[in-house]
């Protein structure tokens, strides 16, 4: 169990009589074009403790952070409020600003009247003003009690673990590296390079094997990346910025501690069984084009040069894979431009639902296919193609007659699905998978490289199909993100967390499997339970849970509560 100032400071109150000001804003026209935020403004004035109030047209603007930091010097404020929009995306602004003026963050209270009042209520002016009104007294009563709290710290090791030798992973470990921090890069093969291997040619036009032996080569000559083939993850432990990690390689078992951790593992393409008469001669998938193409085997596979067919969204965008790969169209136009190049005389047709060429260097790479004469039909996924031997037959939803086509080689753009393991891996990282299998990050706009848990981070295939330069660029961005942590002096974490009094807890051990962060353990000498504020993320279940109401979350204390439950 860690010592922090934290748990010290936790008696620790405001003495004082709270004097609150409360800033109301407009958003330009997104909260105010729906509400009456000057009859919200002038209603706060009325609510007690308050003894200050503004309202603004942005809050969140420079303009508008400057005055919350003049009223609490100008105003003697030991308490504010501001109604505006999600907490989410702006609590973090708000409480530092608070803390540049000398107010405690943790006496900072937000209302989200955009979200609760004026979206949800377009069109009922007058009732989005009241339940606004409502909102802001119930912040000012929970702001009434809230306590000042000291931030957690705890030291830091500055070394990190890459799960994965793909490009993201080996983009991740050369930027870290670049940075003079510790890596560990582990392989689950017994080369690095992933999917990139089997690949002919890149979106950039460049040799994937050219590309992948530059990565490779500077990878393996640094000597702060310890890197391991033919190696899994067996075990994990510990929290952000103390991690302890256990490896099984070749050699043996290996264990080290580590600071943060990257998840580069990829995904894998769809074997089509069953699909599109796959198995049959003459029907390839996509990826075992590209190893022809690489290979200069195209004749092999049927080939004549005279006929060749793409068929898209091959065993995806249906109830067993709804999602759309992303990846496909461009990979079937690069490779069919590729036969194009090789076979100038050929009739190159693509099938498709819906070109995914997301992009302006992909859309330009899609109208120089049309130009060099490679066709494409659209076909109903209602009525898709059918695939016989040596023909494929289809439906032109443009023109509404059906077409049969003789081909040499009909091509199947099949998905990149989640590699075998990721769920495993998922739960000894105590991260989550969405329904398809891949990595979720913690927001997609927000934290896209992020994961739930602090100092775990996710980047390429493995968090949804992605082409080379994507993962490349995640793998990049994910070290920046390492790095804003790791090179901190210490680690400092929010001190919203929850706290267990030891002199009412019985140890009926309830809260255990509540926490979904394991952050709960159990003192057999003592007979209670405890936190670890490290780990800890505020979610309150213990709180919720505790039957003797010994477990409590800061900033969400029973009297906070009730006293918003008391001015509804």
């Amino acid at each position: 169990m860690m010592s922090t100032k934290g748990m010290k400071k936790e008696s620790m109150k405001l003495v004082e009589e709270p004097r609150i000001g409360v800033f109301v804003c407009d958003c330009g026209s997104n909260i105010a074009g729906h509400l009456d935020c000057a009859d919200v403004a002038e209603y706060a004035k009325t609510l007690p403790h308050v003894v200050y109030v503004k309202e603004n047209l942005y809050t969140c603007s420079e303009s508008g952070i400057v005055e919350i930091k003049n009223a609490i010097t100008q105003e003697n404020l030991n308490r504010v409020l501001v109604a505006s929009c999600s907490p989410r995306t702006h609590h973090p602004l708000f409480s530092s600003s608070c803390a540049e003026a000398g107010l405690n963050p943790y006496l900072f209270e937000m209302v989200n009247i955009r979200d609760q009042c004026s979206w949800v209520h377009m069109g009922k002016r007058e009732d989005a003003t009241q339940k606004a009104k409502h909102l802001v007294k119930m912040g000012v009563a929970k702001a009434a009690g809230l306590e000042p709290r000291e931030e957690i710290e705890s030291s830091l090791i500055r070394k990190i673990m890459v799960v994965g030798g793909g490009i993201a992973g080996l983009s991740a470990a050369q930027a870290l590296s670049d940075m003079d921090l510790d890596v560990i890069l582990v392989e689950k093969t017994d080369h690095f390079g992933g999917l990139l291997q089997s690949l002919g040619t890149l979106e950039t036009g460049e040799t994937a094997e050219d590309f992948l032996g530059r990565v490779v080569a500077d990878v393996q000559r640094r000597s702060n990346v310890t890197a391991y083939t033919g190696a899994q993850v067996k075990s994990t432990g510990g929290y952000i910025g103390n991690y302890e990690v256990t490896i099984d390689t070749p050699e043996g078992e290996v264990t080290d501690k580590v600071g943060a951790m990257v998840v580069a593992t990829g995904a894998v393409p769809l074997i089509p069984e069953g699909i599109f008469g796959y198995g049959n001669k003459g029907v390839v998938s996509l990826m075992e084009l590209e190893q022809h193409l690489k290979n200069d085997t195209l004749e092999k596979a049927g080939f004549s040069g005279q006929r060749m067919v793409f068929i898209q969204c091959a065993g995806t965008r249906n109830a067993k894979r709804e999602y759309c790969s992303r990846i496909c169209c461009m990979t079937a136009v690069k490779n069919a431009m590729t036969v194009k190049k090789k076979y100038p005389l050929a009739d190159v047709r693509v099938l498709y639902r819906d070109m995914q060429m997301y992009g302006a260097q992909k859309e330009q790479m899609l109208w120089d296919a049309r130009g060099m004469g490679i066709r494409f039909d659209v076909y109903d996924p209602e009525n898709p193609p059918n695939v016989e031997a040596g023909k494929v037959s289809y439906f032109r939803t443009v023109t509404g007659d059906d077409v049969s086509l003789e081909t040499d080689l009909t091509v199947l753009s099949t998905p990149l699905t989640a590699r075998q393991g990721t769920g495993e891996l998922a739960n000894m990282l105590r991260v989550p998978t969405d329904q398809n299998g891949f990595f979720l990050e913690a927001h997609a706009k927000l934290r896209p490289l992020d994961f739930a848990a602090d100092g775990i981070f996710v980047a390429g295939a493995g968090r949804y199909p992605a082409t080379a330069t994507e993962s490349r660029t995640q793998g990049i961005g994910v070290a920046s993100r390492v790095a804003a942590i790791l090179f901190k002096d210490k680690l400092v974490k929010s001190a919203i967390v929850a706290g267990i009094d030891p002199a009412s807890c019985v140890g009926c051990l309830s809260c255990l499997p509540m926490c979904p962060y394991e952050a709960i353990t159990y003192n057999k000498d003592a007979r209670v339970c405890q936190i670890n504020e490290i780990l800890c993320k505020g979610c309150g279940n213990c709180a919720a849970t505790c039957p003797s109401h010994s477990a409590l979350l800061a900033g969400f204390k029973p009297e906070q509560l009730l006293a918003q439950i008391g001015a509804a």
